[in-house]
């Protein structure tokens, strides 16, 4: 690295190494403590650990992980939101974090009925919170019961495979299988899923174009921009102390931040070099995309958004039973006003026009390279504060 890329550092900007690799997904070689959740659990583990042991590898948000679980009932677990772990400028409306507890309950549910489990969920059984501020009521209460008529799930098979992957994808469309697969995982909920592939070549340009801008927007937004910042984990001391967030780990930018260069409190300007080489790196893996994949519902409501968790997660694992990768595009999805654009030009795009409809996830689809797991705290770490 020349000294011209230091100066750059030292003064606040954000090197195109460093964003590419912040927002396109987790450097590789994880340490080893960081990723210990992906191990299978012992089968001797109290029930409800074991089933939270699967569920906590559901995908979240910037990786936040805010699932609190209380086993203060015998057979029970309640779960909440973590107060402490929102996403006030990117996900306002805590629309995209409630969505989270719908994918750590549908893990939950799958590995319970794979010990032969039922799982009784009471969806916000103090009442939801208002479509605005989440509060401490629980989002779930969930009771397991024994019982020999319950059947497997075949998606269980994938919980340890499934991985977000923000990379180039290859570029070959997904096959009719595949497609029906992930109708009919999510059948049952109230969703409408969609896909578009390289078949209707005018949409899927429109649909890499409203991703490419809402990216952009939320790049050159200095509050939604440093909000990822703050999420940053970079080399094995901090990933392994936090395990969340988005993990950095080439001995480049682990140099870079053991010399202190690294300023995460100050937002890139939207014309550097820093930016435009985010807006680059992004881009060109808009372009391998094959397929887009979305969730659309009826309502918007808080019982609504956790059923499309509960959706999604479900069809991710199908996606992944079928060897392909999803990368939700949640930027366009965001409430927040300068988002308002793309919000509108997604929603007008997947048929969400009604009062109440809603695009809840947004996609891209297709056959991505292998990578290392994200890091995860480990069951101990939802457990109420003592």
């Amino acid at each position: 690295m020349n000294r011209r890329q230091i100066l750059r550092i030292a003064g606040g900007g954000f090197i195109a190494a460093a964003t590419a690799s912040t927002f396109t997904g987790c450097s590789a070689d994880m340490p080893p403590e960081a990723i210990a959740a992906w191990l299978p659990p012992a089968d001797t583990l109290d029930i409800r650990r074991w089933v939270i042991s699967h569920a906590l590898l559901a995908p979240h948000a910037h990786n936040l992980q805010s699932w609190l679980v209380d086993l203060a009932t015998p057979d029970t677990i309640v779960l909440r939101m973590d107060m402490k772990r929102l996403l006030p400028e990117t996900d306002p409306l805590s629309r995209q974090l409630v969505i989270s507890q719908g994918t750590f309950i549908e893990l939950l549910d799958l590995a319970a009925r794979q010990r032969g489990y039922r799982t009784e969920v009471k969806i916000f059984p103090e009442g939801e919170f208002d479509d605005k501020t989440p509060d401490a009521r629980p989002t779930a209460s969930v009771r397991l019961v024994l019982d020999a008529q319950v059947k497997p799930d075949p998606l269980f098979a994938q919980i340890f495979r499934r991985h977000t992957n923000r990379a180039a994808y290859e570029t070959r469309a997904p096959d009719a299988a595949a497609l029906q697969a992930l109708t009919e995982s999510v059948a049952g909920l109230p969703v409408t899923s969609g896909w578009v592939t390289l078949a209707d070549d005018v949409a899927m340009k429109r649909h890499a174009q409203i991703a490419m801008d809402a990216w952009r927007t939320e790049l050159v937004t200095p509050r939604t921009l440093l909000e990822s910042y703050k999420v940053l984990r970079i080399g094995p001391k901090e990933i392994v102390q936090h395990r969340d967030g988005v993990s950095l780990n080439s001995p480049m930018l682990r140099a870079i931040a053991a010399l202190g260069l690294f300023d995460r409190t100050q937002a890139s300007a939207a014309d550097s070099s820093e930016i435009k080489d985010q807006v680059a790196q992004f881009n060109a893996k808009i372009a391998t995309t094959p397929a887009y994949f979305w969730l659309n519902t009826k309502r918007n409501d808080r019982t609504t958004q956790l059923l499309a968790g509960r959706a999604y997660v479900r069809a991710q694992l199908a996606a992944t039973a079928h060897g392909l990768s999803m990368h939700p595009l949640s930027q366009a999805l965001q409430e927040y006003t300068e988002q308002a654009p793309h919000y509108q030009a997604i929603h007008q795009l997947l048929g969400a026009t009604e009062p109440g409809h809603t695009v809840q996830m947004w996609t891209r689809l297709g056959y991505g390279p292998s990578l290392s797991p994200s890091p995860r705290r480990g069951l101990d770490a939802h457990l109420p504060r003592t």
